[in-house]
């Protein structure tokens, strides 16, 4: 093998067969695919199998040998292993002993421990109720909660107005740190979100799937799916959950992080009580803070593993801290 050359397996989008490629470049790496199956040059691209994130030149230098990669024609995508498992349901109506003989495959090569464990994930979800909503129609779901909730929604309502009753208490402890001569003023604040909270029972719908507001962290069903770090547009490792589902999944999603994007304790609450103390006679803009603090506006669904913990290095909005005109609510 030439010096620089570095072996892969190649794919095709519409089929399992792998072929060895050697290539050390991704444009050479790409001309050889599109030659071996038959796949016009012009618009194809290479991604990686496992979840389809697509090759640039620096990620396929960094990528090790014998990496599995999938071939995309013109218009083609693929979202990973779901899309074998989508092909593996579609051709099962219709084709039963060619999805016997594809699952035999799935379970057989290299990887089939990886894989297994997916299919077993799958069955598992498949084989619960996720449709049901009444305490009497899942009774395992609650096994551990209180007698109290009724339906699956009702705790869930209160899993997110504890998180959000958590956020109000540390804003309302932050008082200490509050200038002596401005600590009546950030009361007064305090006073007006709590009572908004109140009145929109602290946002406990955003993880009631029944609700519209939660369309905005929820989809079908109750699904969720991480949000991802800050600094990327969405998930690179594509975690989703339902807990809705099963017991498991609803304590698992208990990990998941409610994060704020521009962040509670390092920027929002000390530009609030800043704000406060030096407003010479302005009226702080309480509502702005409210939005920052507790709604979905600055508010992101996050995996754990997927938790940014280091500093976001993003602030308030300078032009938003203080209101503009005459307004309701001034506190003195």
């Amino acid at each position: 093998m030439a010096e620089g050359l570095r072996p892969f397996r190649l794919r095709g989008r519409g089929g399992p067969q792998k072929f060895g490629v050697a290539a050390g470049s991704l444009r050479g790496l790409l001309r050889k695919g599109c030659r071996l199956l038959q796949v016009p040059l012009a618009g194809s691209r290479l991604c990686l199998y496992e979840d389809g994130t697509e090759l640039t030149e620096s990620y396929f230098r960094a990528l090790p040998p014998q990496t599995e990669l999938v071939l995309l024609g013109p218009g083609e995508s693929w979202r990973g292993c779901a899309s074998d498992i989508e092909q593996f349901l579609a051709a099962f109506s219709s084709q039963r002993d060619a999805v016997v003989e594809a699952a035999r495959k799935l379970l057989s090569d290299e990887r089939a421990p990886r894989r297994q464990k997916l299919l077993a994930d799958l069955i598992h979800n498949l084989s619960e109720n996720i449709l049901a909503e009444e305490r009497g129609d899942d009774e395992k779901w609650f096994e551990g909660l209180e007698s109290r909730f009724k339906n699956k929604s009702s705790y869930m309502r209160y899993s997110c107005e504890s998180r959000i009753r958590s956020y109000m208490k540390e804003v309302s402890s932050f008082i200490s740190n509050v200038h002596p001569t401005a600590r009546d003023a950030y009361k007064g604040i305090i006073d007006l979100m709590s009572d908004k909270l109140k009145s929109v029972k602290y946002n406990g719908c955003y993880f009631d799937r029944r609700e519209e507001e939660a369309a905005r962290l929820c989809t079908t069903e109750g699904w969720f799916s991480c949000q991802g770090p800050f600094d990327r547009d969405d998930c690179p490792c594509k975690h989703s959950i339902n807990p809705y589902s099963n017991r498991e999944s609803r304590i698992l999603f208990s990990t998941w992080n409610l994060d704020h994007i521009i962040e509670k304790k390092r920027a929002v609450v000390p530009e609030l009580a800043e704000a406060v103390k030096t407003r010479d006679g302005r009226e702080v803009n309480w509502e702005y803070f409210y939005q920052l603090l507790f709604t979905v506006h600055n508010l992101k669904l996050v995996h754990i593993a997927c938790h940014k913990k280091t500093n976001h290095n993003l602030s308030c909005d300078k032009t938003k801290i203080y209101r503009k005109g005459k307004q309701n609510h001034k506190i003195s």
